[in-house]
């Protein structure tokens, strides 16, 4: 079989229509969209899923709608501190950094740790310090600045009080992600993540953790999850659907309806995934009223869509 696919994320959880003008909302699609297009260019051209999914992610860390490279959130200190990790499932290889600052496109860092550190995972200064390495593109603090993250700060600050941005009145963000499928049938998995709003202690949650957030194996799926971090940690999700895969024979569809419907929940899990398994099989789930998402496969056409 040469069929390709491809699927991300911009987060999920409650987005109301009312509170979506539809101005915003073709601004979230066009995002989306374009993160598509750059992933389904990779692999019309017979390109590899890791080079798709990074090239999609790359896409939506550009785009200041979503909570990932500039579009994110304020910490506790009034700081951008950036996770991400990105998986390739023929040889199970990955590389993730956390709580990075300055790093125009994370997921781009979190390949090169996979590729040139001898490392899975790089955190603080450290992955600083190898980004200099590297001579990956940095960008001051102004590129990262956003009004409405910087108000949304103000009115945590100082507080113990920590914010989901899904879970934010009108205005919705959350982690981006990418899986793919491509011609070769090998599948990738690729998240980015500003974390939450007013995060302290150097939190980090699901995305840069491989086999919570993000997982691949070209045996099973390609996962990228989205939602409470904490949650999703504890429950181990993305590698739970391989499991139950491999395990106990599910098809993705079961095995994700399994982990986000029934696993997630009794963790205060609010959130989704998206996932395609070997045979370029799609699944864009989630437990909550709604998740920034989108589509494509071998025909080319483009499929996005908020609500369920």
């Amino acid at each position: 079989m040469s069929t390709f696919a491809l699927a991300v994320h911009g987060g999920a959880g409650t987005i109301p229509r009312e509170d979506m003008t539809p101005a915003r909302e073709k601004a979230y699609r066009q995002g989306l969209e374009d993160a598509l297009r750059r992933g389904h260019a990779v692999l019309k051209d017979g390109g590899s899923a890791l080079n798709a999914v990074e090239a999609a992610v790359r896409v939506l860390e550009d785009c200041p709608h979503f909570n990932a490279g500039r579009g994110s959130v304020f910490n506790a200190d009034g700081q951008h501190e950036m996770d991400a990790a990105i998986m390739r499932g023929n040889d199970l290889g990955a590389g993730a950094v956390a709580g990075v600052n300055n790093v125009k496109n994370p997921v781009g860092l979190a390949r090169l740790v996979m590729e040139h550190s001898g490392h899975v995972l790089i955190s603080g200064m450290g992955a600083f310090e190898f980004a200099h390495q590297q001579r990956v593109p940095l960008e001051d603090d102004q590129y990262f600045f956003d009004q409405f993250r910087y108000d949304q700060w103000q009115r945590t600050k100082g507080t113990d009080t920590y914010q989901l941005d899904h879970s934010d009145g009108e205005r919705k963000f959350g982690t981006v992600g990418a899986v793919a499928r491509d011609a070769n049938g090998d599948l990738a998995a690729a998240t980015s993540t500003g974390g939450m709003t007013n995060k302290r202690f150097q939190r980090i949650g699901d995305s840069p953790i491989i086999g919570a957030g993000t997982y691949a194996n070209n045996a099973t799926c390609a996962v990228s999850c989205t939602g409470h971090g904490e949650s999703f940690l504890r429950a181990v999700a993305a590698h739970d659907v391989h499991c139950l895969m491999l395990y106990k024979g599910l098809s993705l569809e079961e095995a994700v309806r399994t982990v986000v419907h029934d696993k997630l929940p009794p963790l205060d899990g609010d959130g989704g995934l998206i996932a395609v398994d070997r045979e370029g099989r799609l699944v864009l789930d989630f437990n909550c009223s709604g998740m920034y998402r989108g589509h494509v496969g071998a025909d080319g056409v483009f499929h996005t869509a908020i609500w369920r």
